[in-house]
């Protein structure tokens, strides 16, 4: 058998020394591994044993509601709060350092330093630390510490917990803390009452849904999320198909271009917001509209959509209604609501079998501008003429009267009074006065629903026309009072070719029965005036003068005009089978410049002349009673006082005087038609003043 030879010494001892080194080694890569795996969970469930220990030990004190500081403020920490909150598996020496060396119970931890936070919420902190809350200002940041919005450190709660102060419902609340004018506004919202009334919880954008949470910047700053740039995307993010929509609108081109185009914020309150749907909201898109649209903004607040929408007409037409609320396209865009091809079905919404003619109606017509309609533009020019040149000649008139007639009561010139013992004198039947009480009735009414439309933006108009229900029940009484017009109007033509053919009776186009004006009344006008000037006698006047032939024409005249005119506007697509659809625009004008003619007419000149001239203050009742005394009779009817008496039909004429109840029902009725006339001449003048101050 052969031996090996021993090795030498130097070498066994390198050998040695090599495989120390190794085994050092191996154990130094070995042993912290065992240990980790064998170590670490006792060494943990040790560390989560103290915590506990400790949160046990801390809360043993603090779990009592009554527990202050010297200096009176709270030390609580109830274990059932704590036990729900999202720290509640933090040690309390993790933010308390002070708990772990200081010895109770008379040592002050004092307020957690926020650094603390920041240790787990990295994060947040970098984000809040660029937002408009953590700016400074002189100094101090607009929030302290993370307490102002998540409350007690001990009872922060995640965000979806509806117990936290961030809740979506409980943001409200703890926002507007400091933001109390955006908050009464928010609660008011369609948003606020789809997440408080409705319940959407999950559905409903509350302030950090717009806002953000940490990173709150003010709009201005581009990377704002409610800044021009980008709040599209942030209403998108619940409204994606309103979003695609407006995208490919004119707004949104300009938009994308970063031009200064309307977005979601322009035209809806970004607090406030409501539904669509409602009449406020309708009458403020309008306005928002004309913000950028000043040139249509004022023509369509002219016309009777305009009008109608400012007293809070729900059903009519406005901006959004045909050009659409968010794909608004120019009329030359084949997709737009009001390009040609389209107009009939967008028309077509509101009003019933639209015809090409009806089509060409000027929606945003402007009647003074010659260039755009010069039909419409003379039509305007016939109607101004018109008022001008008879309020400027009867306003005339009347002042000339009024002068003369308060020196002639003075001297004793007149007989005053409507009551007297002796015979009095039949003026107007039975039928007569049945008629006059409903032309009265019927055109009170047509003034107090029409003139509000007509001066839609005085502040007089919302209230009288809430008096009647609203806009739309206005619209149905107006529409009944013209139609009760058309009907006296037919029976009082009825009552002259009944006169004409059935009885036989003349008189009717000349005489002095005539309500036709003739030679002698432009004499009497003339000596009218020189009268007034004191270089005359008063005209001595047969059955009727000439301001009573005026004032029945005007009735005539207007009922005719008035009516076939609102009978375009009531019908417009009948209308437009046989005219051009300017005709309505026309049709607008006429109706309502005829309108204040007669109402301005009536209620001033025609009020004057019958009830407020100091011959006949306060009223004259003989309308109502249908007789007048004898004595008056002869002064202010001479000429036919001395035919009937030529002709011996005066006896048959004589009544006894009107009985207390006649009397009283004659005056109930006049004073209150006249209280009510005057009240509407105020408006039509405060309205009128209104018009030239703007």
């Amino acid at each position: 058998m052969k031996r090996v030879a021993p090795a030498s010494k130097g070498s066994l001892i390198t050998r040695i020394n090599w495989l120390a080194l190794l085994a050092a080694a191996t154990l130094l890569c070995v042993v912290p591994v065992a240990t980790a795996a064998k170590v670490t969970p006792s060494a943990a469930a040790a560390a989560s044993a103290a915590a506990a220990g400790l949160k046990e030990k801390c809360l043993s004190c603090h779990d009592d509601p009554t527990m202050k500081s010297d200096d009176g403020k709270s030390m609580a920490v109830l274990a059932d709060d704590f036990g729900r909150s999202a720290h509640r598996k933090l040690d309390c020496a993790e933010c308390h350092d002070a708990a772990r060396n200081v010895k109770h119970p008379k040592f002050k931890l004092g307020a957690v330093n926020p650094k603390v936070c920041q240790d787990c919420h990295a994060d947040e902190f970098k984000e809040l630390a660029g937002s408009i809350h953590g700016k400074r200002n002189g100094g101090d940041r607009a929030i302290k510490d993370c307490t102002s919005c998540h409350g007690s450190l001990h009872l922060v709660h995640k965000g979806g917990d509806p117990l936290s102060p961030l809740s979506p419902v409980n943001q409200i609340k703890t926002c507007g803390a400091c933001h109390e004018k955006m908050m009464a506004n928010y609660e008011h919202s369609a948003h606020a009452h789809a997440l408080l009334k409705s319940g959407l919880v999950k559905g409903s954008p509350s302030c950090s849904s717009c806002h953000g949470k940490h990173d709150i910047r003010p709009k201005k700053d581009a990377a704002a999320t409610t800044s021009h740039a980008k709040i599209p995307e942030t209403c998108g993010s619940c409204h994606s198909g309103v979003l695609r929509e407006w995208e490919q609108s004119a707004h949104g081109a300009s938009w994308k271009k970063g031009g200064d185009g309307p977005v979601c914020s322009s035209c809806h309150e970004p607090h406030d917001i409501q539904r669509a749907d409602t009449a406020g909201v309708r009458g403020d898109v309008v306005d928002r509209c004309g913000n950028c649209h000043e040139k249509v903004y004022a023509s369509f607040n002219d016309s009777f959509h305009g009008k109608a929408t400012s007293l809070h007409n729900a059903k009519v037409a406005v901006c959004a209604d045909c050009h659409t609320p968010h794909h608004n396209l120019p009329a030359s865009d084949k997709r737009s609501s009001i390009h040609r091809d389209n107009l009939a079905k967008t028309c077509g919404a509101c009003h019933q079998n639209v015809n090409a003619s009806f089509l060409t109606f000027d929606p945003h017509a402007n009647p003074t501008d010659a260039k755009r309609n010069p039909y419409l533009y003379w039509v305007w020019l016939g109607m101004t003429s018109l008022l001008l040149g008879v309020f400027g000649f009867f306003g005339l008139h009347g002042l000339l009267w009024m002068q003369r007639a308060v020196v002639g009561r003075m001297r004793g010139e007149f007989t005053t009074g409507h009551s007297s013992p002796g015979p009095w004198v039949r003026r107007f039947k039975g039928s007569q006065m049945a008629l006059h009480v409903t032309i009265v009735t019927s055109f009170l009414l047509l003034a107090a629903t029409g003139l509000p439309l007509k001066f839609a933006n005085a502040s007089w108009a919302p209230g009288l026309m809430a008096i009647f229900g609203g806009a739309e029940s206005a619209g149905y009484l107006h529409r009944l009072a013209g139609i009760v017009t058309f009907g006296y109007f037919a029976a009082h033509l009825g009552m002259i070719v009944h006169g004409l053919l059935v009885k036989k009776e003349g008189g009717y186009f000349w005489g002095p029965r005539s309500m036709v004006p003739q030679l002698k009344d432009l004499f009497d006008l003339i000596g009218m005036i020189k009268y007034f000037l004191y270089l005359g006698p008063r005209p001595k006047f047969d059955r009727f003068t000439y301001w009573e032939k005026f004032d029945y024409l005007a009735v005539f005249w207007g009922v005719a005009i008035i009516g076939f005119s609102g009978l375009m506007l009531w019908f417009p697509t009948v209308f437009t089978m046989v005219l051009p659809g300017w005709a309505l625009n026309a049709a607008y004008i006429v109706h309502s410049d005829e309108a204040l003619l007669a109402t301005g007419f009536i209620f001033l000149f025609h009020f004057f002349h019958t009830h407020l001239r100091p011959e006949a203050f306060p009223l004259d009742p003989v309308i109502f009673t249908g007789r007048v005394p004898l004595e008056r009779f002869k002064e202010e009817r001479p000429l036919e006082y001395e035919r009937l008496v030529a002709q011996g039909k005066l006896e048959e004429l004589l009544e006894p005087a009107p009985t207390a109840a006649e009397f009283k029902r004659a005056y109930i009725f006049g004073f209150t038609a006249l209280s009510i006339g005057v009240v509407l001449a105020v408006f039509i003048f405060l309205a009128l003043l209104g018009t030239l101050n703007h």
